[in-house]
């Protein structure tokens, strides 16, 4: 029902053959034969159906990324991200997902801002057996990636938090089960994301859907609803559709909103695929008239007046009471930089401790469950000696990257060493900083890392230093979420090379911390500072 002709390429892969018949392909043809025996249709395309992509080849330099053909950058090897709804894993699953990383990934395991592990330098003929592995603890691959129903985003703390009223997880669970894989849903215009839970704790303004806890003045708890959201090229915050969703009617309204961007989102043009163009051009009350029509989901939902709008996202870092009793401990690796050597002897901590529960987070953070009182100190010394800090510098807190060039097709600058770098820096320049100045580190324009949003994001880009091209960044300042709700601002010509970028953060730090009211929060105080401040 969107426009469609002339089909674009991905849009002839996707009517030339349903992209999950790939994995036949892949275990009875591809495995045996290697990476040379690839259809390219499918190397590039239904692969990401079960959560591969192509990594970058080594040594391209980030000048080559928009001139190259893409088969010049494909490496032999893939990345390959495992579906954790939720972002829960059990001690089981934990140890599964480190084994594959140590025998079949060189040991790489990042925890990605969708919660979930993301693994590098997969072959194609290990896939069989790394699915087997996945598979049996209840863990897969399947619409990791491609054009629908990514991993549904839910609260870390879900089930343990003091101050949640609902735990949507089982409604998680539901989606998943019975949608995960339908071949009606397989074949969406561009990707679709989800979050779902009660508490603030998910960039709820950023995702195709969004459902966060509410209270109905007449019907009590249920949830908020927005669609559209997304980042990328063309920024934009979801739309809230002004209705009250019951826990029992979430798997309803969440397929009805997928079946609405399947039927109807633009198909010609991949860069206005989103459900953001759609939700743009509709408007949230013609997006809510369709929804509720017998097309759809075939009745009215009760209206809701804005909620009180929350402060700001949970990053639950630290040590914090459950609802039994019990703690948790939200830890901090740098720049969700892990690995499966890591992750292995994190499940040998959460045994210990007698723990079979462990989170992870949309800020790229780990969080361990159910730890007894009078063992919470022992844990925390014991995360920290594996790298794993739950009192982190406000510098470490809330740090994130992206792939970036190291792996990342698109990406033309380093991210996860660059942000490691700048975080050591910035501890020994600025130790002073008394509150979490969020950085995002993104290898490119399209915004995996989140970076409108943040306190101080970086664009990857080259830029001119000295007359020589140098990769550096393009800079947004100011970004955020609930309260502080912003697209970040871009200061006139305000680019940095990558080797200054200390010193510009430094900078301006020094000048917010110089400069900021009584309880004013660095976005607040760069939306009112005058240009020459921010550069």
């Amino acid at each position: 029902m969107g426009h469609r002709e002339p089909l674009n390429k991905n849009e002839q892969s996707k009517k030339d053959d349903n992209p999950l018949n790939v994995r036949q392909r892949i275990e009875n043809i591809y495995a045996h034969g290697g990476f040379d025996s690839i259809d390219p249709a499918d190397l590039r395309g239904r692969f990401r159906w079960w959560g591969l992509y192509t990594q970058r080849k080594p040594g391209i330099a980030g000048g080559k990324t928009g001139i190259l053909d893409e088969e010049e950058l494909d490496d032999k090897y893939f990345m390959m991200r495992v579906r954790m709804d939720g972002g829960q894993l059990n001690l089981a699953q934990l140890r599964t997902v480190a084994g594959i990383s140590k025998e079949f990934g060189r040991d790489t395991a990042d925890v990605t801002d969708r919660e979930n592990v993301q693994y590098h330098w997969i072959r194609v003929e290990d896939v069989p057996e790394i699915w087997r592995r996945l598979e049996a603890v209840g863990l897969d691959t399947q619409e990791a990636c491609g054009d629908c129903p990514r991993v549904i985003l839910g609260s870390p703390v879900a089930g343990v938090a003091v101050d949640e009223v609902i735990d949507a997880t089982p409604q998680i669970q539901e989606i998943y089960d019975r949608f995960i894989g339908d071949r009606s849903l397989s074949n969406l215009p561009r990707k679709f994301k989800s979050t779902i839970g009660w508490l603030p704790d998910s960039p709820y303004e950023t995702n195709d859907i969004s459902l966060i806890g509410a209270h109905h003045p007449e019907l009590g708890p249920g949830f908020d609803l927005y669609v559209g959201g997304g980042l990328s090229t063309n920024p934009m915050f979801a739309q809230r559709l002004g209705v009250w969703v019951a826990q029992d009617d979430i798997v309803d309204v969440w397929v009805n909103v997928v079946r609405i961007f399947r039927d109807w989102g633009y198909r010609r043009l991949r860069t206005r695929a989103r459900l953001k163009f759609l939700v743009k051009d509709w408007g949230a009350e013609k997006f809510r008239e369709v929804l509720e029509s017998d097309a759809y989901l075939g009745r009215k939902l009760p209206d809701l007046a804005q909620p009180p709008v929350p402060e700001k996202l949970l990053d639950h870092i630290g040590v914090h009471k459950q609802s039994d009793g019990n703690y948790f401990i939200g830890v901090a690796p740098v720049a969700g930089r892990v690995s499966g050597t890591v992750l292995d002897q994190l499940a040998d901590i959460a045994e210990k401790y007698g723990s079979d529960r462990v989170r992870a987070t949309p800020l790229q953070k780990l969080l361990l469950l159910d730890i007894p009182g009078d063992k919470v100190d022992d844990a925390v010394e014991d995360l920290r000696a594996i790298g794993l800090e739950a009192h982190p510098s406000p510098w470490r807190r809330a740090t994130m990257a992206c792939t970036g060039i190291q792996f990342c097709k698109l990406a033309i600058v380093d991210t996860k060493d660059r942000a490691r770098d700048l975080v050591a820096e910035l501890e020994k320049r600025v130790p002073e900083l008394d509150t979490p100045v969020s950085i995002h580190v993104n290898g490119c324009p399209n915004a995996c890392a989140r970076t409108q949003t943040a306190d101080i994001g970086l664009k990857g880009q080259l830029v001119v230093k000295d007359g020589a091209q140098v990769e550096g960044f393009q800079v947004h300042l100011g970004g955020g979420h609930a309260a502080a709700a912003s697209l970040g601002r871009k200061s006139r010509g305000l680019k940095v090379a990558s080797e200054d970028l200390g010193d510009y953060v430094e900078r301006v730090t020094r000048r917010y911390l110089g400069g900021r009211t009584e309880g004013e929060t660095f976005a607040q105080w760069v939306h009112r500072a005058e240009e020459a401040e921010l550069q």
